[in-house]
């Protein structure tokens, strides 16, 4: 498959983490998604790489896209600090894991949508529950899930939390 796609959401206030990402090829489209993610940077939608520490960026690479405009250098801070982090492990350990395989991180590329509210405060929930979304949706691209099956099983009964009734 040329594209993998994963959507997770973990925790709770405003520091709840929801993660869009797309998993494929360098030579596909999430290969131009990544490259353009990375030469169109425009204000207040800094997109970063993932990395574990400086000059130890993950594989397979990974750029994170901000799903709101960054309004300030706290939530710049947040975005290169905690939620980078927790992307950067949970790629990493989803390679160690073999969610992803090892052998195929030179070619594939991940790109990883972020949000991070402007109210978020809490650096450690902002990094526990950006790792346990990432993580989430990691499985769930490399998984195909949900089915189109449990789709159609859920749709009735399904409650989205941010609905507004």
């Amino acid at each position: 498959m040329s594209m993998f796609i994963g959507e997770a959401l973990a925790g709770e206030g405003d520091e709840v983490a929801h993660i869009d990402l797309l998993i494929g090829s360098k030579s596909g489209p999430v290969g131009v998604a990544y490259a353009n993610a990375l030469a169109r940077q425009s204000e207040g939608h800094t997109n970063l790489l993932a990395v574990l520490a400086p000059n130890m960026a993950v594989k397979p690479s990974t750029v994170m896209v901000t799903k709101v405009t960054m309004k300030g250098m706290k939530q710049v801070v947040q975005m290169f600090g905690p939620a980078q982090a927790a992307v950067a492990k949970a790629v990493a350990n989803a390679v160690a894991e073999g969610v992803i395989p090892k052998d195929q991180c030179e070619d594939l590329v991940v790109v990883c949508g972020v949000f991070i509210h402007p109210a978020a405060e809490d650096d450690k929930k902002i990094y526990d529950f950006n790792y346990a979304a990432t993580r989430d949706a990691i499985s769930a691209a490399m998984s195909g899930r949900p089915t189109a099956d449990e789709v159609v099983a859920a749709k009735d009964s399904a409650e989205h939390p941010f609905r507004g009734f």
